[in-house]
């Protein structure tokens, strides 16, 4: 069963999930224990039919519903979205009806600019640092730990991503994580000097943003030993 943001729980506009994690993953709880309760085997299909009725029937549903298009309508621009969006607060969802068309993150085309050049750079005041942002995130791995993010094809960093889309593993990251380096004389990569990529996994903050949005889907995120990540304080 997927719950919370998992199962894309979230409302765009008003920037909440946390309460609809909570409530679904009650939902799924009381789904389970109603299913063992019974005997099932959680594995049949329809044995946890129940959590999904609950979800349709709850609050929850009904003000998800009420936003279901706002992040596809600002597809079609700034200017048309915004109008798209006032109408579906408005009305509540009732308009436009249906269901705007969807694709995977990883589909959306990528560009290259000179945006990233264009940026000031940190000051400590108005604006930081990557690596000063991750140690405010309390993020600790143990060094020791197999690395949690993996590639599928070690090829494809250098000779696709970097060749192409001007290495956005480098960009998207907002921990550092990806850096592309000098490599060996032996690296078979289209640019000059040849490049590698290194992988920073102590720096992760797990935010999966490379699991979703990696041009080719050649990034695995996958649970790290020992449950290291990011630590939070309350401030």
């Amino acid at each position: 069963m997927l719950v919370g943001e998992g199962a894309g729980l979230v409302n765009v506009p008003r920037l909440k999930g946390i309460h609809y994690a909570i409530e679904s993953g009650r939902l799924a709880a009381e789904s389970a224990f109603r299913a063992l309760q019974r005997g099932e085997v959680p594995s049949r299909v329809g044995a946890l039919d129940s959590y999904d009725e609950s979800l349709r029937e709850g609050a929850l549903w009904k003000e998800l519903y009420e936003v279901r298009n706002m992040r596809q309508a600002f597809d079609k621009g700034f200017l048309v979205g915004g109008a798209v969006a006032s109408m579906m607060t408005v009305t509540k969802g009732r308009m436009p009806n249906g269901r705007f068309p969807t694709h995977p993150n990883s589909a959306a085309p990528l560009m290259r600019t000179g945006r990233a050049s264009r940026y000031p750079s940190p000051d400590g005041k108005y604006v930081f640092d990557k690596l000063s942002s991750v140690f405010l995130s309390n993020t600790n791995h143990e060094e020791d730990q197999p690395v949690h993010l993996q590639l599928r094809d070690d090829a494809i960093p250098a000779t696709i991503n970097l060749a192409l889309y001007d290495g956005p593993e480098q960009r998207y990251c907002p921990a550092g994580v990806y850096e592309f380096v000098d490599g060996d004389a032996g690296d078979k990569a289209i640019t000059r000097p040849a490049k590698r990529l290194q992988i920073n996994a102590a720096n992760c903050v797990h935010c999966k943003t490379c699991d979703i949005k990696d041009p080719l889907q050649n990034i695995h995120w996958v649970t790290p030993e020992g449950g290291g990540g990011p630590n939070y304080p309350n401030m």
